[in-house]
């Protein structure tokens, strides 16, 4: 039960090496028996393992398209229907780049819609994201890899190392997901879309000297 526990995708033929090999004088015969008895063919099926991170200190970048951050919010319809809301964030002046609304929002979707970006702007050399399977599927690292973009996880469940994203999702939530009963996705997306210009144009950071995104990003290209 021991071997079975270490090692549960092994089958027979290993346990009764690694009994051999332990010096235990057990005849196949009987490892097979115990094996069958005990139901090991019927193993459960193992977690995914996520590498450990490494803590990384949120510094602002220096310049714009340095670094993104994206996370996905999740709320519902009227009816009950759920949602999914992807936010992407310039780290340099918190400028809100995508929180476009979809029924749901697999990683070939999302992917398409930073290829959207790039596309109309220069990339990033960074993203920082949690460890959503979204981000931890081959099609968006992949993406990354392709585009020279590193990809920055952050510890689990520590969502204070992207805090810059979490700020805007709350502020986001509270702005938009909590302040309407939503019917449609053209409604959520319509109402975001005009949040985004009001957000990126007039709301005031602290750690922006008190400026808007735009503003401030205008600002530091005159320097």
């Amino acid at each position: 039960m021991d071997l079975a526990g270490n090692y549960p995708t092994r089958g027979n033929e290993t346990y009764y090496g690694k009994i051999r090999v332990e010096g235990l004088v057990w005849k196949r015969k009987r490892v097979l028996k115990v094996y069958r008895e005990i139901n090991l063919k019927l193993r459960s099926k193992r977690k995914s393992r996520i590498p450990s991170r490494i803590n990384d200190k949120l510094i602002v970048p220096k310049r714009i398209k340095r670094t993104w951050s994206i996370d996905l919010m999740s709320d519902s319809f009227s009816n009950g229907r759920s949602f999914r809301v992807p936010n992407v964030m310039d780290d340099y002046n918190r400028e809100s780049l995508i929180n476009e609304a979809f029924y749901s929002l697999p990683s070939v979707r999302l992917v398409q819609k930073l290829k959207e970006l790039i596309f109309s702007r220069p990339k990033p050399r960074r993203i920082r994201t949690d460890n959503g399977r979204e981000f931890l599927s081959k099609v968006f690292v992949n993406f990354c890899n392709e585009n020279d973009i590193e990809l920055q996880y952050i510890q689990l469940g520590k969502p204070s190392q992207n805090a810059y994203i979490e700020r805007l999702n709350r502020t986001f939530r509270e702005d938009v997901l909590d302040a309407y009963l939503f019917g449609s996705l053209p409604e959520v997306n319509a109402i975001s879309y005009e949040w985004q210009i009001d957000y990126n144009s007039n709301y005031p950071h602290k750690s922006l000297n008190g400026l808007s995104p735009w503003l401030y990003m205008k600002e530091s290209l005159k320097t």
